[in-house]
């Protein structure tokens, strides 16, 4: 799964940008009170182990 595609999921959950500072992202949404940051590197591939704990910590896995 790349970076783009991992966005796009979160996204579609309701997860929005709160801030940003360079290539990282931290997500979040009203009814979530962790927020989830994500090192953005495009189209590059996220690591597995880097992929489980990010939908992990999003509730989605």
């Amino acid at each position: 799964m790349s970076f783009n595609e991992l966005v796009r999921m979160l996204e579609r959950e309701g997860f929005r940008i709160v801030k940003e500072k360079g290539s990282v992202r931290y997500y979040g949404k009203e009814d979530w009170e962790k927020l989830i940051r994500v090192d953005y590197h495009g189209s590059k591939q996220v690591p597995t182990g880097t992929c489980n704990a990010i939908l992990k910590a999003a509730g989605l896995k």
